[in-house]
């Protein structure tokens, strides 16, 4: 006899968990290369550099010196305690060794950040576009997502516009600075109203500060380095951007008790930790003396620059972000669906970019560049839509 339909069907936590739309983005990508056309990528979010020789020489020493075994699953004394000082001393964030743990970049700690405070039906407060995992991170623990539009904030203030979202379901509050895929940079004033706002509601903070060494106007500002802060904030970091790191798989988060007990739990029973071996290497990025995130900085700038007055030249308005490698112009010369205009760049000029509702109602109407890529590519697609569009 057949099981009953009801036996086969997946946990109720998945039916708000989805997969990426840049995944199709790029099957099309191949489709395309498939007939022999050439298509100008802009639609990732994968530095362009190589991951620097003396991280890889971190590994390679590791596993010549045999430093295979099992780690803690917290991560290795050396790396937390050299990222703990990197906290206090470049994010203001008083860190010691027990309140770091080490995880598979910043998808897992931003995982077992939701997983450690979002219960079913609770409200997480995110700011919009905002980075498309965040849906569903929030869907798997069965929360709701509640959208605030950054233009909105902007406009009329964050701690009003976050009054007027807030709900008694209220929890957490997302907040990613630098922004994918906008660019934005918040200020010191605009974190503290945010902060503010999370410790008059005594709300939790899960922050996203992937690009913190990318930025161009203005200053990082961690939140979990203000007053009050500490104690209700789980900050998630990762190599991936800042090193060129992203297929090494780590990075690290940081929090005060019971938040890290949460993560702990959350990392142990799904990872259960990550490669020794890539740990000495990401201590090597601490701990050597180089001018990597200097140098990445100013090429991105240059490569921004580039973008940005091709695309005005355009017709493509976007203002300049004041982080990240993403552009985020507005489309409305060329259409108000940015699915439609999206396929359009890539029909017509083999230019792949992202539609801007993938990042949520507030991205309609723009699509995402990233201009961490070539010199030649920029110049290459940009010539292609002056030709095509």
């Amino acid at each position: 006899m057949p099981a009953a339909a009801s036996l086969f069907r997946l946990a109720t936590r998945l039916d708000e968990v989805g997969f990426s739309d840049i995944v199709l983005i790029r099957n099309r990508i191949m489709e395309l290369r498939a007939k022999g056309a050439t298509v100008y990528q802009f639609e990732g979010g994968e530095p362009y550099r190589e991951t620097p020789d003396y991280i890889k020489e971190g590994m390679s020493a590791a596993l010549r010196e045999n430093k295979t075994r099992y780690a803690p699953s917290s991560g290795i004394s050396e790396l937390r305690r050299a990222i703990a000082k990197k906290l206090r001393e470049g994010n203001r964030i008083p860190a010691d060794q027990e309140n770091v743990i080490v995880v598979h970049g910043g998808m897992q700690g931003l995982f077992g950040s939701f997983q450690a405070v979002v219960n079913p039906g609770d409200d997480v407060l995110v700011f919009s576009p905002y980075w498309t995992p965040i849906k569903d991170l929030v869907g798997h623990c069965q929360g709701r997502l509640v959208l605030v539009s950054v233009d909105e904030a902007r406009a009329n203030g964050f701690r009003e516009t976050l009054t007027r979202y807030a709900t008694e379901r209220t929890r957490a509050i997302y907040f990613n600075t630098p922004m994918n895929p906008s660019g934005v940079v918040f200020t010191r004033s605009e974190t503290e109203h945010a902060a503010q706002f999370a410790i008059d509601r005594d709300l939790i903070v899960i922050a996203d500060e992937a690009y913190e060494d990318i930025v161009y106007e203005g200053e990082h500002v961690s939140i979990g380095s203000l007053d009050g802060m500490f104690e209700r904030t789980i900050t998630s970091f990762t190599f991936s951007k800042s090193y060129a790191m992203t297929g090494w798989r780590i990075g690290y988060a940081v929090a005060a008790e019971p938040w890290m007990t949460g993560l702990r739990k959350a990392i142990l029973y799904s990872s259960n930790g990550v490669s020794t071996p890539t740990q000495w290497a990401a201590l090597a990025a601490f701990t050597t003396e180089s001018d990597f995130l200097a140098t990445s900085r100013a090429a991105y700038l240059q490569r921004r620059d580039l973008l940005l007055a091709g695309l005005n030249e355009l017709g493509l308005r976007c203002a300049p972000p004041a982080g990240t490698f993403y552009a985020f112009p507005d489309i409305s010369t060329i259409g108000s669906d940015s699915r439609q205009a999206s396929e359009l760049l890539l029909d017509r000029a083999q230019v792949a970019t992202v539609p801007g509702v993938v990042f949520g109602p507030h991205g309609e109407g723009h699509v995402r560049f990233s201009f961490a890529t070539s010199i030649e590519t920029i110049e290459s697609g940009l010539e292609s839509m002056r030709r095509n569009l």
